[in-house]
């Protein structure tokens, strides 16, 4: 029988850990593929975790435990592994069709899906993708980045295999929607290099990549700044951007970018200056678009007013002259305009309290 082990996974640029709610399975029990076997809660949204595969369910953390992005936190025991020996059985017996039956019978499509990332987020939109169609990815490797109207995280691969992608960058997708596909036996055969090579190589570049994040990644690449050379401390050592900008503020800024970044933007930046005064035109992420129409909402929903009135202050500078020595001696301060002002807003309060009144939705 195969052993999957289930991972929490990323759900926020900054959360690096999340604590289990609680288990709407029970240990040992059966579940079923994309079945909600617990609720994760972080510090700014709780979420749900669906089973990886038809199984059976194996605890490896209680209720009330904190997990480490990336953790295990339980292992599904699938039953469909054991039909393989019975066709391994059959493949010694017949020599003839060795090469085609095992990558036939290995062969299966793994459906990636959009994952739950908080309570109130229904949809999501694809940032960019860091792998193109048809590439090979290797399992936990982050093939995507998605961006909500809250925050912006990354997507794992499932299983090893090549990849199709269903959903190009800025397509927004519901939760729970298909995003892509990976195809676990059809890369098994051709990628013996792969397979043969030494294990420190290939975790050595899904480490570069999986242990930094996005924005300290686009940070760190502007000032010219080596992420290796960075210490993370997110989890597992994960490169986080309050990191990045520590790195950059260390560097005494400013940083000068490498010789061969600077002619590329320079060249780039001629055309630019000549046509159209140098605009450009960049697309909004979800989060500053939610962000716009908060402001614009308040600005239209709230009462902005500005307005002057000439005031005779002939009888306040007088008064303040005259106390203004026995103010001094008594108090070791000057008197000011602010405590006249203050009695005098106190007074008609008191006298006219409709000033200060606010107008409800409802307008009762």
């Amino acid at each position: 029988m195969a052993l999957i082990e289930v991972k929490v996974p990323p759900v926020g640029e900054s959360i690096s850990e999340v604590t289990i709610g609680n288990w709407l399975k029970n240990e040992g029990d059966a579940v079923k593929m994309d079945e909600v076997i617990c609720s994760l809660e972080s510090d700014k949204a709780t979420f749900e975790l669906a089973a990886e595969a038809d199984g059976i369910l194996h605890l490896k953390a209680q209720e009330g435990d904190v997990l480490a992005i990336g953790a295990v936190i339980c292992t599904i025991e699938s039953g469909g592994a054991p039909a393989v020996a019975p066709v391994a059985s059959v493949v010694e017996s017949a020599p003839a069709p060795v090469a085609a039956l095992p990558a036939a019978a290995e062969t299966k499509i793994v459906e990636m899906k959009i994952p739950t990332v908080g309570e109130s987020i229904t949809e999501v939109t694809v940032a960019a993708w860091h792998k193109k169609d048809g590439d090979t990815v290797q399992m936990d490797e982050i093939v995507a980045e998605l961006e909500s109207d809250k925050a912006t995280f990354e997507l794992p691969a499932e299983a090893t295999g090549i990849l199709k992608i269903i959903a190009p960058e800025g397509t927004t997708l519901a939760v729970g929607a298909p995003i892509c596909q990976i195809l676990v036996g059809a890369a098994a055969a051709a990628p013996a290099a792969v397979v043969s090579a030494p294990p420190q190589v290939a975790n050595e570049g899904a480490k570069t990549d999986a242990h930094v994040s996005p924005v300290a990644a686009n940070i760190l690449a502007e000032k010219g700044i080596d992420p290796k050379s960075v210490t993370g401390s997110g989890a597992g050592g994960r490169v986080m951007k309050d990191d990045a900008v520590k790195a950059v503020s260390a560097t005494n800024l400013p940083v000068p970018a490498p010789p061969v970044p600077k002619a590329a933007l320079s060249a780039a930046a001629v055309p630019a200056a000549s046509a159209d005064r140098g605009q450009r035109r960049v697309k909004m992420t979800s989060l500053r678009k939610t962000i716009a129409k908060r402001l614009v909402a308040v600005k239209n929903e709230t009462a902005m007013l500005t307005t002057f009135n000439e005031v005779d202050m002939t009888g306040i500078l007088e008064l303040r002259k005259k106390y203004q020595d026995e103010f001094v001696a008594k108090y070791g301060i000057k008197l000011g305009f602010m405590s006249i002002f203050a009695k005098a807003c106190a007074k008609v309060l008191m006298e006219m309290p409709e000033v200060n009144a606010q107008i409800s939705e409802d307008g009762n």
